[in-house]
């Protein structure tokens, strides 16, 4: 889906800030939902679950990435979503993009990612990602956004967008 053009100028990155952290665990819980409505645990397991599941892949980030771009996605400066970027010379690694369920299929995601690949034409660096093999959605819109699978793994799929290709 396409958005249209006032929708998309209404749509802001700021950097997540400490207050933001009932947010993102709220973003990252709707990512695992329905994976983890199978499992059979309270309320509070599956709560604190979930925070230790996102602070490690949060710490993960940090140790394998040097400088991270950490965002607040805004649409009408309400935080809808999260955008994790990291900008080396030789690539810019799309590590996260997250956005609650009422924003998802809206158009927003996709128009960040145009976003990322007019970057990527413009600085002449591809973009690389990985992608959960389950999330069918997701690797369609890469692929129809023009990214190449470039291999995978049991659990994840390796894709590129080549500015220029």
């Amino acid at each position: 889906m396409e958005l249209p053009s006032n929708a998309a100028s209404a749509i802001a990155l700021r950097p997540v800030l400490p207050e933001d952290k009932e947010f993102l665990h709220e973003v990252y819980a709707s990512t695992r939902a329905d994976e983890l409505s199978q499992v059979a645990w309270s309320e509070t397991q599956l709560k604190a679950f979930l925070k230790m599941q996102l602070n490690a892949r949060d710490q993960s980030y940090r140790m394998h990435y040097h400088e991270i771009d950490d965002r607040i996605i805004l649409f009408r400066d309400h935080p809808i979503g999260r955008l994790i970027m990291v900008r080396t010379n030789e690539e810019i690694r799309l590590a996260d993009i997250a956005l609650l369920p009422e924003h998802r299929g809206s158009g927003m995601g996709t128009s960040l990612i145009k976003d990322l690949m007019n970057e990527a034409s413009n600085t002449k660096r591809p973009i690389r990602l990985q992608v959960e093999k389950t999330n069918m959605h997701a690797k369609r819109l890469y692929h129809r956004l023009g990214f190449t699978t470039m291999s995978e793994n049991m659990t994840h799929v390796q894709m590129e967008y080549q500015p220029g290709a």
